[in-house]
């Protein structure tokens, strides 16, 4: 068993965060990542261009240089390369945590590959891992997906997009420029109002002319394999499909917050609960960084404004610490 003072869970940018505090004060710590570097960015789609700009992503004072003042995936995969590099941090990459439990005054972390006790656990694993299902029959067909990469499969097919936030526009957007036949599902009366500003006019005025057909204020009823049944509040509507890319959102994986006993909050967020100064849940010696916090409401928490997070938890944790015997 291999002892630590603090276990990272998540090697996305908060926890690299948290990794930068741990070389900060010099203690023994291991960052635990189940996929790559970066790994939600990584599922990111290929051309993916970031909200915040550049400098907002920065982490342990290392510039984030960009073409453009806002930057893309891969800019961004590099970027946390470059860092995770300089600090040497010590990230153990497609290492799952499986279980956690608390004995005493310690955590028993078992991952994939090996077992540790850990004094603190800090839970940085994102949001992107599990997708909104519809819970319609043909969900399963494998011409259904939650998550997209590029515009080159869907060429000259028939293809619903699902959603009407940011990024079932810039799905939509993208594999309509390369010649598909775009068809928009959206449960509310319009496109959402906080998709980017510089590209909600485009997709608006696409609607507009028709070159992109939109279904407001309706759902997928059912999926078949060359045709999806919609409901559109007045009646039920059966249009020609080749592909549904369903871009219906993403949720943190509430296992761990589970295994431990954290609390959540009883409305449809299910926030995990923690102390806003220091990010520790109600297990002592737990925190939380990042955007699990925000639970199901996926719309507050983002790396530019959770980057904090990590000095607030190191702080808590030098201020209470009790030396882990080695």
């Amino acid at each position: 068993m291999k002892k630590v003072d603090v276990l990272i869970v998540g090697a996305g940018p908060i926890g690299l965060a948290c990794g930068i505090e741990a070389e900060k004060y010099n203690l023994d710590y291991v960052i635990l990542e189940k996929g790559t570097l970066a790994n939600s960015i990584f599922n990111y789609p290929v051309n993916m261009t970031f909200f915040s700009t550049s400098d907002k992503l920065e982490l342990g004072g290392i510039p984030f240089m960009s073409i453009n003042r806002r930057p893309t995936r891969p800019e961004a995969l590099e970027y946390y390369r470059r860092v995770t590099d300089h600090y040497q941090l010590k990230v153990k990459l497609y290492e799952e945590v499986k279980k956690l439990q608390k004995e005493g005054d310690y955590f028993v972390v078992k991952s994939s590959k090996e077992t540790y006790l850990a004094e603190k656990v800090i839970l940085s694993t994102g949001f992107y891992d599990l997708a909104n299902k519809m819970n319609v029959p043909g969900e399963d067909l494998d011409k259904v997906t939650h998550y997209y990469k590029e515009p080159w499969p869907y060429i000259g097919q028939k293809v619903i997009v699902v959603g009407g936030g940011n990024s079932a526009v810039d799905v939509a957007l993208e594999v309509w420029r390369k010649g598909a036949e775009v068809t928009m599902v959206m449960m509310n009366e319009s496109v959402d109002r906080n998709v980017k500003y510089w590209v909600l006019p485009d997709i608006e005025n696409r609607i507009k002319e028709g070159s992109i057909k939109a279904y407001f204020n309706t759902k997928i009823k059912e999926i078949r394999e060359n045709e999806v049944v919609l409901d559109t509040g007045k009646g039920e509507e059966t249009v020609p499909n080749d592909f549904v890319l369903a871009m219906t959102g993403y949720q943190p994986n509430y296992e761990l917050l589970d295994q431990l006993g954290v609390h959540l909050t009883l409305d449809e967020k299910r926030r995990p609960c923690f102390d806003s100064n220091s990010q520790e849940s109600n297990i002592p010696g737990l925190y939380l960084a990042g955007v699990v916090c925000g639970g199901l409401n996926t719309r507050e928490y983002f790396i530019e404004n959770t980057i904090i997070h990590a000095h607030a938890i190191f702080e808590d944790i030098m201020t209470k610490r009790s030396p882990i015997s080695k």
